[in-house]
C-alpha cells in the first residue's frame, strides 16, 4: 500500500514540524520538502509589488517535484534507498510519502495524487511574529511580510478553495503532540482499513 499526504499550509505554520514528527513514527517514509524545488534567485523575477515573487507558484520549479513524487510512486523501495531510508520489516507492503510545502495543493497535476490532504493556519499576528523570528538564507527585505508573503498566501488559499482541493485543516498554535496525534491517528485508520 502507498499513501502519499500532503502538509501544507501558511508560511510558518508548523508543516516541516508536523512533518518531521511524523517521519519519525511512520513505517517506510520518505519526505520531499517543497521549499528544495525553489527555482535559482536570478530565476526569481520581481513584481509589481516590489518584492522578489518567492511566494508563487512559478517560484517553483514543480515539474521537477511532480517528476520526484512519480519516482517514489513507481519504486518506492529504491526512492527510500536512494533516500537513507530504511525499510521496516513486517511492513515492506506499507510504503509513505510526505510531501511538505506551501503550495502543495494549487499545483494541479499533484492534487489527485494524494491521500490525505493537510492545510496547517495561524492567525496573521502569530504568523508574522514566526516569520520575524526566522532566519532565511536571502534575508526578508522590511514590508515583505505585508506586501507580498501575506496577500499571497490569501490568493492561494483562495484559489484552492474556490476549486474544491478538500483538505483537514489543522491548527497551526496546537502543540506539537496534538497535531501529530491527530494526522497519526488520521494515517493509521487509513492503513489499517486498507489492509
Amino acid at each position: 500500500m502507498k499513501l502519499i499526504v500532503g502538509i501544507g499550509g501558511m508560511t510558518n505554520g508548523g508543516k516541516t514540524t508536523l512533518t518531521s514528527s511524523l517521519h519519525k513514527v511512520l513505517p517506510n517514509c520518505c519526505v520531499i520538502h517543497q521549499d528544495d524545488f525553489f527555482k535559482p534567485q536570478d530565476q526569481i523575477k520581481v513584481g509589481e509589488d516590489g518584492f522578489k515573487q518567492w511566494d508563487v507558484l512559478e517560484s517553483l520549479d514543480m515539474e521537477a517535484m511532480l517528476s520526484t513524487v512519480r519516482a517514489w510512486k513507481k519504486d518506492p523501495r529504491k526512492f527510500a534507498r536512494a533516500h537513507g531510508v530504511s525499510l521496516q520489516p513486517g511492513t515492506s507492503d506499507t510504503h509513505i510519502l510526505l510531501l511538505d510545502g506551501f503550495l502543495l495543493y494549487n499545483y494541479k497535476p499533484l492534487v489527485d495524487m494524494y491521500s490525505h490532504r493537510y492545510f496547517l493556519t495561524v492567525p496573521y499576528e502569530e504568523c508574522k511574529r514566526r516569520r520575524s523570528n526566522r532566519n532565511y538564507t536571502v534575508p526578508d527585505p522590511p514590508g515583505l511580510f505585508d506586501g507580498h508573503v501575506w496577500p499571497m498566501y490569501q490568493k492561494y488559499k483562495l484559489e484552492m478553495e474556490q476549486d474544491g482541493v478538500e483538505v483537514v485543516y489543522l491548527d497551526g498554535t496546537k502543540s506539537r503532540e496534538e497535531l501529530l496525534h491527530q494526522v497519526l491517528e488520521d494515517v493509521q485508520n487509513r492503513l489499517l482499513n486498507r489492509s
